[in-house]
């Protein structure tokens, strides 16, 4: 990839610039600086300028080059902002025939954005991402050949997996095997570093495919209104905050500690998801919320699927730490309903100020 560098010397010192005035430059400007596209870079330093008072709520604080090593922002950053509830969107790019197709001969440059709905903090100074919503896609034309999700997971250091619960009913259920990882000579950004159930109906895989970047983008918009035990003693904050948010029509966030630890051994951690539906008890004092859709993983660092050894569906949570589950067996795809106690924090979308 060019850096932009020119006769006139001032490429680096220019890309520094731009990387230093995120907030008012965009995210086009830089790429197309990178790539050493100076005129179109120009003309995107012109847009923003004249979208200056629209200012982004989402801020690159981590950014890996293809060798996966850090360009700006940090690490810290990162953990930082998950840890306070942030939303997480990850960007990278990549060429059409070589990650697509490698058959085509259309080396169109295609930059991706990612929606990670639930996020992970484990040992306090581990960030991973899960897409929870995602089917497979063919691009550029639509879905892929069979009905599953696609459960792709991003740690922080841009090691990649994904867990892939087929919706069909064709494969078999039984599982717990591994397999050595098969790569693909006509793909040689793409590392396969292990793969586990392949004849199931969910087989998964943790990998390594080089991207040109992986841009880690938050959105740090909310606030702790409540934090409780697994008994429900508050530790910060207050139920009233909390209820009063709800009653005003904010979105909520739940971070819920340790709900994983029944998939197996591992670090202490904590899983973000956003809450729908709420319910206030109002003799009673207490409140409900059911969450999102989300993916429970054996806690790890890095975070990766393992056999048998992770889940998927639905949670709620109550301020009194109850939380009732509703989980999805990947292999089987039958539903199985649990309750356990979980420490929780309550996270109300803020007013953003500019």
């Amino acid at each position: 990839m060019q850096n932009g560098s020119g006769s006139d010397g001032t490429g680096v010192s220019a890309l520094q610039s731009l990387r230093f005035c995120w907030d008012r430059l965009s995210e086009t400007a830089i790429t197309h600086w990178q790539l050493g596209n100076k005129a179109e870079a120009r003309q995107a330093m012109v847009h923003a300028a004249d979208n200056r008072g629209e200012k982004s709520m989402w801020k690159n604080v981590l950014e890996l080059n293809e060798q996966r090593e850090p360009v700006h922002g940090s690490a810290l950053a990162l953990c930082d902002a998950i840890r306070k509830g942030a939303d997480l969107r990850i960007g990278t790019a990549f060429r059409h025939n070589e990650h697509i197709d490698t058959t085509s001969q259309n080396s169109e440059l295609i930059r991706e954005h990612m929606d990670f709905r639930v996020t992970y903090l484990l040992d306090d100074r581990w960030v991973a991402g899960i897409e929870t919503l995602r089917m497979p896609v063919a691009l550029p034309d639509g879905f892929g050949p069979r009905a599953s999700m696609s459960f792709f997971l991003y740690n922080q250091d841009g090691n990649q997996a994904i867990g892939r619960p087929y919706l069909d009913g064709q494969a078999s259920a039984t599982g717990g095997n591994t397999s050595a990882p098969k790569n693909d000579p006509s793909m040689p950004r793409m590392r396969m570093l292990s793969a586990a159930d392949a004849n199931t109906n969910a087989p998964s895989h943790h990998f390594i495919y080089a991207f040109d970047y992986y841009r880690f983008l938050v959105c740090d918009r909310w606030r702790e209104a409540l934090a409780h035990d697994n008994r429900g003693q508050v530790v910060s904050g207050s139920l009233d905050d909390l209820i009063a948010a709800v009653n005003e029509g904010r979105e909520i966030k739940v971070g819920i500690r340790g709900l994983c630890d029944d998939l197996g051994d591992g670090p202490p951690h904590e899983v973000f998801v956003h809450i729908g539906p709420c319910y206030h008890y109002t003799q009673s004092k207490f409140l409900i919320g059911a969450a999102n859709p989300l993916v429970r993983v054996r806690p790890a660092v890095p975070l990766l699927y393992r056999s048998r050894a992770w889940d998927f569906g639905w949670v709620t949570a109550r301020t009194d730490g109850f939380v009732a589950r509703w989980l999805c067996d990947p292999y089987t795809l039958q539903f199985a309903k649990s309750t356990a106690r979980h420490a929780v924090r309550w996270f109300v979308d803020a007013p953003q100020r500019r």
